[in-house]
């Protein structure tokens, strides 16, 4: 079955840890189940669908397993790209189950599938330069030192927490096997892809492909991914059903609709959008809809139903 509507969702964090009580892997299975009805409703009604999602707080656990077996056990640490192929193949397999299960109790004849996804950053990026994204766990001062100078870690002191590692964000260029997700996509199957923003790949100069230690926003994988597949929408799930500018503050105000014009004029005055969450997403909803896209939308898993016939969520049009 193939279907003329294509959406790239990009699925946050939340319909994978509900909060912190809940982050164990039965815990995020089924937060993925419900995430899977509320997708299965968007396929129902029509849409063909590749899905990117977070990884945040799943690469700290993998990292933080990998830090304790060295300490203890004496086993080697896991570079930060193989922890996030890891956690892409993990949260793959039970997003693709939670789909697959949904699909069998409806009766629809559809497959799920994921693909371990690299995406090209470039080695010049500025990002490298300037590390700011902390990941790992905290250390005192003595064993950062010894790791920025036997690892080349770029370490840093957290706010007299303790010192943390810290990587570049650079920004995603091309991914590397988006033949492979347009082929299944175009065959109607639903694709997961870019998880985690994509594993980041620099080429060495040769045409030859290397992990390098950094995180990829998966908003800007996923509206990369949205603007290559010519999508008819990018909708990004998070935790909130619309989105607010003046968040928190007694004028607070939710916001049906934005055009791009007006997009780029709240995210100017830097009062209105939280870099670390929603800033990233009306940037990634921006550079889908200046490259070509048709609409972009802005709501809560639980929401998406709604929204997409025009009763709730933000929409961002050109």
């Amino acid at each position: 079955m193939t279907t003329s509507k294509i959406a790239v969702v990009a699925v946050g964090g939340n319909a994978l840890i509900k909060d912190d009580k809940n982050v164990t892997v039965e815990d995020q299975v089924l937060a993925l189940r419900e995430t899977s009805v509320h997708l299965t409703d968007m396929i129902e009604a029509g849409w063909n669908l590749a899905i990117g999602h977070g990884n945040g707080p799943q690469v700290g656990f993998v990292l933080r397993r990998s830090e304790i077996a060295a300490k203890f056990e004496g086993m080697h640490e896991v570079p930060l790209d193989v922890c996030g192929a890891d956690t892409q193949g993990a949260i793959g397999y039970e997003f693709q189950q939670a789909l697959r299960n949904e699909f069998f109790k409806r009766g629809i004849d559809r497959k799920a599938a994921t693909i371990v996804t690299q995406m090209l950053v470039d080695k010049d990026d500025p990002a490298f330069k300037k590390p700011t994204k902390p990941i790992g766990s905290f250390m005192d001062e003595a064993d950062a030192k010894r790791r920025e100078k036997e690892m080349k870690w770029t370490v840093v002191e957290d706010a007299g927490r303790g010192w943390r590692r810290v990587v570049a964000s650079p920004m995603p260029k091309e991914i590397v096997e988006f033949a492979s997700v347009k082929t299944l996509v175009d065959a109607g199957h639903i694709v997961i892809t870019v998880g985690g923003g994509g594993i980041p790949v620099i080429d060495r100069g040769d045409g030859e492909l290397i992990g390098t230690a950094a995180v990829i926003d998966k908003d800007y994988a996923s509206s990369l991914l949205a603007q290559a597949l010519k999508a008819d929408l990018f909708l990004i799930a998070t935790a909130v059903e619309k989105v607010a500018i003046h968040f928190g503050k007694p004028e607070q105000k939710w916001l049906d609709k934005m055009t791009v014009p007006e997009a780029k004029a709240y995210l100017d005055e830097g009062i209105h959008f939280a870099k670390g969450s929603m800033a990233p997403k009306i940037q990634a909803a921006i550079w889908y809809l200046e490259n070509g896209g048709k609409e972009a939308l802005i709501t809560n898993p639980e929401s998406i139903g709604r929204a997409l016939k025009g009763e709730t969520g933000t929409r961002i049009v050109p």
